[in-house]
């Protein structure tokens, strides 16, 4: 099928499409989605919402006027989308803006510090403020690193309301070799979480199989039952953990979860009847002055490789959770 012909615009990020006779009648938000998959909905809904879609050569003036998101495409009709590079490609924006806490800077990798509330990566393109945009803006070169364009140099993530460490490889070299030690379980990853004092033994380890939810996209499904495991094909999944210590209602609780899957580790003590402090998604009990899961990455360690030298990178407790238990 013949598409709408794409080409630059007078503007700086601006692009042209002319509107062919084979998408007369498709409404315009979702053309634009189809010509900039990397766009995706969200993306094109803020694209038409802050104004920056237009048709052009119409009205008195000749100058356009502003497109709606459900207007219809009519042929011959030229359409001025300004969009940046990076929104179409999906890719991360640099954001000089956003935080970035350094912990360990070396020419083959960095570790970061994400404070709780900010995301790992962008959800939609253009989206700014996320701890990719603060890695892509400080080092270029992680742009053309990564699983995807949306992930520069980022070997792993971690939920929004999870602090702690991140790792982010600066060279191609590095990614393949840290991301290879990640699966095979050679990336010594450590949590510290808080839950209610009660019969958790003192050590031990978790081993249910995770599936997506069934009913719920938000939340993992941890498969206990085998008639469960048979209907939902879960991954498997085992998390190690040890106690640390006890103070009044709470306990301070190390986890490890060599390859971890999403949310694994608060899905497997919800599983066990021990929910994280804070975490509402999977039963946790509300507690004042924390107003996210009880869940840090504070312990990463590499043992080194020939690509990769060793490394161990710690970070203590944040405030919310320090308040609960001490420090870490």
């Amino acid at each position: 099928r013949a598409r709408p012909r794409v080409a630059g615009g007078d503007s700086v990020g601006a692009m042209k499409i002319t509107i062919t006779e084979l998408d007369a009648g498709t409404r315009l938000d979702k053309l634009l989605v189809q010509l900039l998959p990397g766009l995706g909905r969200a993306g094109a809904k803020r694209l038409f919402s802050e104004g920056r879609v237009r048709v052009l050569g119409v009205g008195k003036s000749g100058a356009g006027r502003r497109a709606s998101k459900g207007d219809v495409a009519a042929a011959g009709e030229v359409l001025e989308v300004d969009v940046e590079p990076t929104e179409a490609s999906g890719a991360a924006t640099p954001d000089p803006g956003a935080p970035l806490d350094v912990v360990l800077e070396r020419d083959d990798l960095v570790v970061v510090n994400k404070p709780a509330g900010v995301p790992t990566a962008p959800l939609d393109p253009g989206e700014r403020g996320t701890l990719a945009n603060a890695l892509v803006a400080r080092y270029p070169e992680m742009a053309a690193i990564g699983f995807s364009p949306r992930e520069p140099g980022l070997c792993h993530r971690l939920d929004t309301d999870t602090s702690g460490l991140v790792l982010a490889a600066r060279t191609p070299a590095a990614f393949a070799a840290l991301v290879a030690g990640l699966k095979e379980g050679r990336l010594d990853k450590r949590y510290l979480l808080i839950c209610q004092i009660g019969d958790l033994p003192e050590m031990g380890s978790i081993e249910v199989p995770l599936a997506p939810h069934p009913k719920d996209k938000k939340r993992v499904y941890p498969c206990i039952h085998p008639r469960d495991v048979a209907r939902y094909a879960p991954r498997p999944a085992a998390t190690m953990y040890k106690r640390v210590r006890q103070v009044g209602l709470w306990e301070l609780v190390e986890a490890r979860a060599p390859r971890a899957l999403r949310h694994q580790i608060r899905a497997h003590f919800a599983s066990v009847g021990h929910p994280l402090a804070g975490d509402a998604l999977y039963g946790g009990p509300a507690v004042e002055g924390l107003s996210r899961h009880a869940l840090h990455a504070h312990h990463i360690g590499w043992g080194g490789s020939d690509a990769v030298p060793a490394f161990v990178v710690t970070s203590p407790l944040p405030a919310d959770m320090a308040a609960l238990v001490g420090e870490g």
